[in-house]
């Protein structure tokens, strides 16, 4: 073996030392392997995880490295998948046993024996996450790697160890993985594997919702997520998960006239937006904030193509696809809901920038307009200098005006000056609607500018409302 092979530098975390003395006593073979040492030869930083194999019992070698440690972590253990996890300082380390694997057409769960090394790394995804490391004593710091993954690295290749039909085929997760690797490295998956991918789309159905999700947001958060979308567009991997988002494609053309294909903007907004927040679920919002345009695409003889009431729907589909996609039906969906629905807001404002106009706008709003606005700034597409110029001028100018607007009436967040009791108390009430007439009224008059966001102005316009609809004042 050559010293070219032997890279002792990658192991300088003080964990390994205790791992190969744990290998010695318990006279295993014993490897680092996958992500850490395809990062290492990317640069990539220290990890957060480390996957060791061992050549036996992953278990019984996790609990003796616990042993050695000095913080003795305790050990979790897995006796179904026959794997083993601790943590040292800030770092997960899993423990498996060298295996081999065998599926059957309907499961992505496969049968499991005991294996090699070399069988081990023929079950691994990608040939850059086949490299290992030898952690015994007589080749410390080797690399093993059978299917010049080292090579494919430098290349910046995604390739299977075996043939991809087997690989996406086996787990077809794999074909998921690809694609996120791909446009997280911005490396080039490979002819074959890719036309594999696109043979072996609808297998993707047997993944469950979750572990397609974890990596498509994994997609979401690369520095251009439109690399990832289009690839899976591309395999016909997103029809199987995301149909919302192919039906916005195409243009279609009625007496001349034609719509921009939304499909592609929606990819321009994304990336657009990716450049201004790390944000996922701001990400999403503008991953959807035109998807209520293909169910409400109509052509009008007198204005063309209409999209009438597009965010008001696009809102309702995404409760829809966050409930199939079993992602959170929590603050997170409330989030991307809200911003999809005001998505235009600010598109109007931006022609007339009245006060009252920006103060419902903050109101409805609340902490997020912040976000409402990078995502509508993210929204200009324009390929005419002029018109994007003037359009980024044009929310400039709101921006300015809801600082000045929030400045003076601080309607973010709302809370009214006067409240349902102290109205009970004043007229001498019970619960009834004219105390609700009467909050509405108060909120209105603030919002549009009647009265000042303060006690006295409110309470006077208060007093003045409750006459009108024949209240008297407790002892007046």
């Amino acid at each position: 073996m050559s010293t070219q092979n032997i890279h002792k530098d990658a192991l300088n975390l003080p964990v390994f030392e205790f791992i190969s003395k744990a290998a010695t006593n318990l006279q295993l073979e014993t490897y680092v392997i996958g992500g850490f040492v395809r990062d290492y030869f990317l640069k990539r930083g220290t990890p957060d995880d480390i996957d060791i194999v061992a050549v036996g019992s992953g278990i019984e070698l996790a609990q003796e490295v616990a042993k050695l440690l000095p913080n003795k972590p305790k050990v979790q253990v897995f006796k179904t998948y026959g794997t083993a996890m601790l943590r040292f300082n800030t770092i997960e380390i899993e423990f498996v046993g060298a295996r081999k694997e065998s599926y059957n057409e309907n499961s992505r769960n496969p049968v499991v024996e005991d294996g090699t090394l070399q069988d081990d790394q023929n079950r691994r995804d990608f040939t850059i996450n086949a490299l290992a490391l030898s952690l015994n004593k007589a080749n410390y710091g080797t690399l093993l790697d059978p299917f010049n993954g080292l090579n494919d690295l430098q290349n910046k290749l995604i390739k299977t160890p075996l043939s991809p039909d087997i690989t996406y085929s086996d787990d077809p997760l794999r074909m998921m993985r690809a694609i996120r690797f791909s446009s997280q490295l911005n490396f080039t998956i490979e002819k074959e594997s890719l036309n594999s991918i696109k043979n072996n789309a609808s297998r993707l159905d047997i993944i469950t919702k979750e572990r397609i999700i974890t990596e498509f947001n994994k997609i979401m958060l690369s520095k251009v997520p439109s690399i990832g979308i289009l690839q899976l567009d591309q395999t016909n991997l997103l029809e199987r998960f995301l149909p919302e988002l192919t039906d916005l494609k195409g243009v279609d053309e009625v007496e001349g006239q034609k719509h921009k294909d939304n499909f592609y903007h929606t990819l321009e907004v994304v990336d657009n937006i990716s450049n201004n927040t790390d944000d996922l679920w701001l990400r999403w919002a503008a991953l959807l904030h035109d998807i209520g345009k293909a169910p409400t695409k109509k052509f009008d003889k007198v204005i063309g193509w209409t999209f009438h009431s597009h965010e008001f729907v696009g809102a309702k589909m995404v409760y829809k696809l966050f409930k199939r996609l079993k992602m959170p039906l929590n603050d997170k969906m409330k989030f991307v809901q809200k911003m999809v629905y005001l998505s235009s807001r600010p598109i109007v404002l931006a022609t007339d920038v009245t006060d009252s106009a920006v103060r419902r706008l903050i109101f409805d709003t609340g902490d997020d307009i912040d976000s409402l606005m990078t995502l509508c700034e993210a929204d200009i597409t324009t390929k005419n200098p002029i018109k994007f110029k003037k359009y980024h001028h044009n929310f400039r100018m709101v921006r300015q005006k809801i600082k000045e607007v929030e400045e003076r009436d601080h309607v973010r967040n709302f809370q009214p000056p006067i409240s349902g009791e102290l109205i009970m108390e004043t007229f001498n009430l019970k619960p009834c609607r004219e105390i609700g007439q009467i909050k509405d009224a108060i909120k209105e008059a603030i919002l549009e500018g009647e009265i000042a966001n303060n006690y006295d102005e409110a309470y006077n316009f208060m007093l003045k409302r409750a006459e009108k609809l024949g209240l008297k004042v407790i002892g007046n």
